[in-house]
């Protein structure tokens, strides 16, 4: 990764999305951090003193490109980090149609809607799309559906953008993270009703270290699907 490379980044206001946007941001990269509202973008520029944001809800996708429209956004991405989620658990038997449309939206549509939006941008920077999916993307369980089916739709729209897009020097990297310990592992944990134990989980900053390692790797490789689990 080229030295003051810029990173667009969702989900960078806890956990994993985060920790990767401490990392970039103490190195002096340029990061455009993606935020649902103004208010949340007001906390993530404090946050991240020198930061841009980009105002957009990832639950609805289809007015993605009329709010872009409206901001300034940078003539070139060297990254663009797809680290936002949701997940709503519950068998096939109760799911409504709004939860599956909720997790489809902000899990699959909206990465998607912002790749397509920024696809100029990461050519002319030869960049990087990471798809951090998940480990419920390689296999689905009991309760998981909607979740998972978001995930392995992930998973198909990086291996067709990596497809694509390798004739125009652009690089697609997904990460598939086990249980990490966050915000969204907790409502997890109460969902399934059972006790939390972040000590159990990876640490966030652990995903970290590999997702920036992917993209500082040099130009001769590329990092297609990394896998990282629970080490105790």
């Amino acid at each position: 990764m080229a030295p003051m490379a810029t990173h667009v980044i969702t989900g960078s206001g806890s956990g994993i999305g985060a920790a990767v946007a401490r990392r970039l941001h103490a190195r002096g990269d340029e990061l455009v951090l993606h935020a649902r509202d103004a208010a949340r973008a007001k906390q993530l520029a404090a946050q991240f003193p020198g930061s841009s944001t980009l105002v957009g809800d990832l639950a609805d996708p289809d007015k993605l490109s009329w709010a872009f429209s409206h901001q300034s956004l940078p003539d070139r991405v060297d990254s663009l980090l797809h680290i936002a989620g949701v997940v709503d658990l519950g068998p096939v038997g109760e799911l409504t149609p709004k939860s599956w449309r909720h997790q489809i939206n902000v899990n699959l549509i909206s990465p998607a809607e912002l790749t397509r939006h920024f696809l100029p941008q990461l050519r002319l920077a030869n960049g990087h799309v990471v798809f951090v999916n998940s480990g419920a993307g390689l296999s689905a369980h009991a309760d998981w559906s909607a979740y998972a089916a978001s995930k392995h739709g992930l998973k198909a729209l990086a291996d067709s953008l990596r497809q694509e897009e390798h004739g125009n020097g652009v690089r697609v990297t997904s990460v598939y993270p086990g249980r990490t310990a966050s915000a969204m592992q907790v409502k997890v944990h109460q969902q399934e009703g059972k006790p939390y134990d972040a000590a159990r989980w990876i640490d966030p900053e652990s995903v970290a270290t590999t997702i920036v390692m992917a993209l500082d790797l040099p130009r001769d490789a590329e990092i297609n699907d990394l896998t990282v689990r629970p080490g105790r």
